[in-house]
């Protein structure tokens, strides 16, 4: 799955373009109905052309007046001529060959999936330990001060391995090209943004998968369209504006921008894509955001240029001539790292494309199993689930270098990863770099990793938990597997417990064969909440099996809720 392009299958439309005539640059056919502009100007300068839209035949229908990019709808078929000759105005250019979709206008909100039960195991998966991501864990697994955005096709909030991380205040769509902040506008369309947002931060939660990065936040910025499932340019620029002002650490990037596989500068409107897609990428950079973008599933050589057959995708595609001046936008403007794909022996993945200079790091991107709406699981290939696993170990190194600037988690990325060598006659290079892997492939544990022996075994329990008001006791539940032999004599029991009256409260750790360890006894007096790590001497305790934190209020009038606890052995 996912090996036409970084989100999609396009089979139909590489069919369609089979036999078709060489052209240097395809021009969309004339506007049925309305269709979508980026009118550029100077930064800060776009009152003046705002103007000239509205006396061009056409509509301002977003504007993002800090890099002079205005997304304008018209119906005239002369719009871009006429706006091309307007004092002020540096480039326009259509970001479609298709009209804009009615539901531009109102845009309905995806629904809310209906949720299957949870997991109740959570093994590593084989991609998290090829990058040494499940030794990062036991280090640092990422600060909740570090979120990354997931510009895709939604993300599903409600998933229970995605719902602790998700950042709804953060969350919008840009679908169409216009910020749209309403609840749950960010909800997936498809299931991708939902399989990347679980690789990068899925959270540890002793259910299902873990992400790379499972103590940071995400956040959801739908740029996808319902039905069509692509992403125009004017979404991408508003998504990557949103990004900056709401301060991401990080965002994900696995799609191109559509319609166009490459956009030429040679072509009017492709032209103006680069332009306003590069303003947009600058802009989140400026602001602090590290961009991470898939280098996509052509098995194509981005260093080596020549035909494109699969544009554009919102119409009918033609085969066309292109040179290395063509770009694939994001994945390759300045600034971006691009990710490729290696299988679980260190191999480019056959649909991974790749290139000199063009591939920053690697990541695994076959049969990566991660997160999908509704609560499931499945395993999709591509280079859209190579970039998320760069994602989540930049967000550690964020986490790990709080002050670090994009370029200086660009350069860490680089010289923390774990060098490939070459696997066929196309890799040139060597193998400290080399166009099928750049750098090498990314390493979470290197990305965390202060010099110390790591610390004992985690598990963590973080669903929480009602505490009734003087009331019997409840408890919550931790599995505890892979530990050989018993438990140690220095137990670490890490509790988070919110209540305005902590000396109402009795709290015991109960071992697999139910004894009953103290940890509080109604101590604290009217001091609020007990965020604290006991230590507890179960050496007597075998360590696997279901140890539970059992909590019960002795008074009446103030009510609280476990929030988490863990078990560090």
């Amino acid at each position: 799955m996912f090996l036409g392009s970084r989100s999609r299958l396009r089979a139909a439309v590489i069919a369609a373009a089979v036999g078709a005539g060489v052209l240097t640059a395809a021009t969309p056919a004339a506007a049925a109905g309305t269709r979508a502009y980026l009118v550029i100007t100077a930064p800060g300068a776009t009152a003046s052309a705002k103007t000239a839209v509205a006396g061009n035949s056409g509509t301002v229908f977003s504007s993002y007046d800090a890099i002079g990019v205005i997304v304008a709808h018209s119906s005239a078929t002369d719009f871009a001529s006429r706006m091309r000759t307007v004092s002020g105005v540096q480039k326009v250019g259509a970001t479609r060959t298709s009209d804009v979709p009615a539901a531009a206008a109102n845009p309905a909100i995806p629904d809310a999936k209906t949720q299957q039960a949870p997991t109740t195991t959570e093994p590593v998966q084989p991609d998290m330990s090829q990058i040494g991501a499940d030794k990062a864990w036991a280090v640092n697994p990422g600060s909740p001060t570090v979120t990354v955005g997931v510009l895709d096709t939604g993300v599903d909030d409600l998933h229970d391995d995605i719902k602790p991380n998700f950042v709804a205040a953060d969350s919008a769509s840009c679908a169409y090209g216009k910020l749209d902040t309403r609840t749950g506008a960010w909800r997936d369309v498809d299931k991708h943004g939902t399989h990347v947002a679980g690789t990068i931060a899925a959270a540890k939660n002793g259910r299902g998968v873990v992400g790379v990065a499972p103590g940071v936040k995400i956040a959801a910025v739908r740029i996808a369209e319902p039905t069509t499932n692509l992403f125009f340019a004017e979404n991408t620029i508003c998504a990557m504006v949103f990004a900056g002002d709401r301060g991401f650490a990080v965002t994900n990037n696995s799609y191109y921008t559509d319609p166009w596989l490459f956009n030429c500068p040679d072509n009017a409107d492709q032209d103006a894509i680069l332009e306003g897609v590069k303003r947009a990428v600058a802009y989140a950079e400026g602001k602090g955001v590290l961009n991470v973008a898939a280098a996509g599933n052509e098995n194509y050589n981005l260093a080596n240029k020549t035909r494109d057959t699969t544009s554009p995708n919102d119409s009918t595609a033609v085969q066309r001539n292109i040179t290395n001046a063509c770009l694939s936008v994001p994945t390759e403007v300045s600034g971006v790292v691009t990710v490729s794909a290696i299988g679980s022996t260190n191999r480019k993945a056959a649909f991974s494309n790749y290139g000199t200079d063009k591939i920053h790091v690697a990541a695994p991107g076959e049969r990566v199993l991660s997160t999908v709406p509704g609560g499931g699981y499945s395993q999709f290939d591509g280079t859209s689930m190579a970039s998320p696993h760069v994602a989540g170990v930049a967000a550690l190194l964020k986490s790990a270098n709080p002050t670090a600037t994009p370029a200086q988690l660009r350069q860490l990325l680089a010289t923390q990863a774990d060098d490939l060598s070459c696997t066929d006659s196309r890799c040139v290079g060597t193998t400290a770099k080399n166009n099928f892997f750049g750098e090498g492939r990314v390493d979470a544990f290197a990305a965390v990793d202060t010099g110390t022996p790591p610390p004992g075994k985690t598990f963590e329990n973080t669903t929480r938990v009602d505490i009734p008001d003087n009331a019997p006791a409840v408890t919550s539940s931790i599995t505890v597997t892979g530990v050989t032999g018993n438990a140690p004599a220095t137990l670490k029991v890490g509790v988070d417990i919110q209540h305005p009256y902590r000396g109402d409260l009795v709290v015991d750790l109960i071992a697999p064969d139910g004894t009953a360890y103290s940890l509080s006894n109604r101590s604290g007096g009217s001091a609020d909440n007990i965020v604290q790590t006991f230590t507890v001497n179960a050496s007597s305790e075998v360590a696997n099996g279901v140890w539970k934190l059992q909590v019960r209020d002795a008074a009446s009038s103030d009510i609280g809720y476990l929030k988490s606890w863990k078990l560090t052995f």
